[in-house]
């Protein structure tokens, strides 16, 4: 996999880690009855057996896209049909495994929250081979208003007529078409009677998502049970390093040499960018070897090019030392088993181990 397709996808997740994305304002109500299209692209994680087999064409990770059209039955339930296109290439040589999925799904939304459900259908499949399977999945929406939103969704696709276990990811938009119902204006309650001689009793006030905030200083209303507030009613959340993507760097060394050719550094150069937007990420830069000549001394090799990449980022990129780590393994960490041409040209590689900082809610 190219790094440029996953810098794309990372640089993208970062800013919506990093929103209240449970200060959603639509209910379950307002999307009744209602169509809605969705756009997206989707990671695709092809069974290991798929990835070691000649009959899948050692199928690779790869990235996909597709459209959805669906209708919301009920405040819970909704239909949609979809259609994706199957991006995949065979990571021994590069040649295209690409094919189409198409079929139906049913979504569950939990409860009151229209942000979060469950899915699962029935797919189609002819990447590689022609295929059916099952797939059971949760996803997340955010609203914008009552007719944008962003959605991430993972799935996992269970083979019927064939063994196998993919995984995937989407992440895309969705347009809910026209409006919702018009809600009835709840009734006032009555003014107390005036009693002479008594003070009349101050009226408590509501507090309709239970966080402990009373809903007229409530700035985020329908917060999470489980969610820690503030005094305003909003989410505390918590700031914490985490891993958001491994990344190959496509990096073609001269036999026996550590230098990075100016015709290889596409991957590097985009890499380098990365960390320069998102100043607190770190990364891991590994280096591994083809199982041919010494092992001690394809060692020292692996470690010299993973090396090469790092001066790379700090020279070049201005990234601070303490930010990048190098590492060779040799050949005691290969992607393809066996003495091929193909398996020497796939383990001969250079990996980066991405780290950056994310927001996560803080729990009751």
């Amino acid at each position: 996999m190219k790094l440029n397709k996953t810098f794309l996808a990372v640089a993208a997740t970062l800013p919506l880690l990093s929103t209240n994305v449970f200060a959603d304002a639509v209910t379950a109500a307002d999307l009744k009855e209602r169509v809605f299209g969705s756009l997206f692209g989707e990671y695709y994680m092809p069974d290991t057996d798929k990835t070691e087999s000649a009959a899948w064409n050692y199928m690779e990770k790869d990235w996909g896209y597709g459209v959805e059209l669906g209708y919301y039955l009920t405040e819970n339930w909704a239909l949609r049909a979809e259609y994706a296109r199957m991006e995949m290439q065979s990571k021994l040589d590069g040649t295209n495994v690409d094919g189409n999925r198409y079929g139906i799904d049913a979504l569950y939304h939990l409860g009151n929250m229209p942000s979060v459900y469950l899915v699962g259908g029935l797919k189609r499949m002819d990447a590689g081979q022609s295929t059916t399977a099952f797939n059971l999945g949760l996803g997340y929406k955010h609203f914008f208003n009552q007719n944008f939103a962003l959605f991430a969704e993972a799935n996992r696709y269970q083979g019927i007529d064939e063994s196998y276990g993919d995984a995937g990811i989407k992440l895309g938009m969705t347009y809910l078409f026209g409006t919702a119902a018009a809600k009835a204006a709840p009734t006032p309650a009555p003014a107390p009677a005036p009693v002479r001689a008594q003070p009349v009793a101050p009226v408590a006030v509501a507090d309709t998502d239970s966080d402990g905030v009373p809903d007229n200083i409530d700035k985020c209303a329908g917060t999470p049970a489980v969610h820690k507030v503030d005094a305003s009613g909003c989410t505390v959340y918590v700031e914490k390093m985490a891993a958001v993507g491994d990344i190959d760097i496509e990096v073609r060394f001269p036999f026996d040499s550590a230098v990075v050719g100016a015709e290889q550094r596409a991957d590097v150069d985009n890499l380098g960018a990365f960390m320069q937007r998102f100043t607190e990420s770190t990364v891991m830069i590994e280096g591994h070897a083809s199982n041919t000549g010494n092992p001690a001394y394809n060692m020292r090799l692996s470690e010299r090019r993973a090396n090469a990449v790092a001066d790379i980022l700090k020279n070049n990129f201005d990234v601070d030392p303490s930010r990048i780590s190098a590492v060779g393994y040799g050949v005691t960490r290969p992607r393809v088993e066996g003495n091929t041409s193909e398996a020497h040209a796939a383990n001969q590689r250079i990996e980066a181990k991405v780290t950056a900082k994310i927001k996560e809610p803080v729990l009751r």
